[in-house]
């Protein structure tokens, strides 16, 4: 008996002197109130124990939010970055060819995209002379097909940047890899006036890289970057 009241007695010498200890730790503070709580007895209701677990139940929301946050602020900062990466690489190229072999490389690499085309639309022939090395990175193709590949045979507004998920990808933007792409970005471009719009495709194997539910902010200043390139080009 004499040890148990000499450690009950230390015990409360030390809660004395940190109380701190016991308010910070949550489930000492938990068996407290549930132990006041019996001591109570049925018949009575003790609202401060109420209030205190509504409380820890907000606080664990709003840590949850502050986590959740937080993860995105790191998740939109590491886009940005790799966004003005790809950027600063397209800009680099001193000519046609080099920009258009880089974009659709180097620059996919960077996005962590599987496969990438330019698309092109023109009233005239389907062919582009002298750019035979680049067929595998551009095309060529008729007036009104991007806004038709985009809208997929829907009445909707074409957007700038459309994210979807597909079950096989298109063979003739993809080639033969076209099989395995399940997600998509399409970013349709404005060479200025005058000019017929193009449409920059990104293909990935993964169906959660591009899904209509995310956002499009660093995309569409990708596509901007791409506009801009190419009217210099263009010119």
């Amino acid at each position: 008996m004499s040890d148990t009241a000499a450690t009950r007695d230390k015990l409360r010498d030390r809660i004395l002197a940190e109380p701190d200890v016991i308010l910070e730790d949550p489930g000492v503070m938990r068996a407290l109130v549930t132990a006041n709580e019996k001591a109570l007895g049925s018949n009575v209701v003790d609202l401060r124990g109420i209030a205190m677990e509504r409380l820890e139940s907000r606080l664990m929301r709003l840590e949850d939010t502050h986590r959740s946050v937080i993860a995105a602020a790191y998740e939109n900062l590491a886009g940005t970055n790799q966004i003005h990466r790809a950027v600063l690489r397209m800009l680099e190229a001193t000519d046609f060819t080099t920009f258009l072999t880089e974009l659709c490389s180097d620059v996919t690499e960077i996005l962590r995209v599987d496969s990438a085309r330019l698309l092109l639309e023109t009233d005239g022939p389907s062919e582009v002379h002298g750019l035979d090395t680049v067929q595998d990175v551009m095309m060529v193709v008729p007036a009104g097909y991007v806004d038709d590949y985009i809208s997929q045979g829907r009445q909707s507004p074409i957007r700038p940047v459309t994210l979807r998920q597909l079950g096989d990808g298109e063979g003739r933007i993809y080639g033969d890899g076209g099989d395995w792409i399940r997600s998509e970005a399409c970013l349709k471009l404005d060479f200025g006036a005058g000019r017929l719009p193009g449409m920059l495709a990104m293909g990935s194997e993964d169906p959660h890289q591009f899904t209509s539910a995310q956002g499009t902010d660093l995309l569409g200043f990708f596509a901007g970057s791409v506009e801009r390139a190419m009217r210099r080009w263009l010119a």
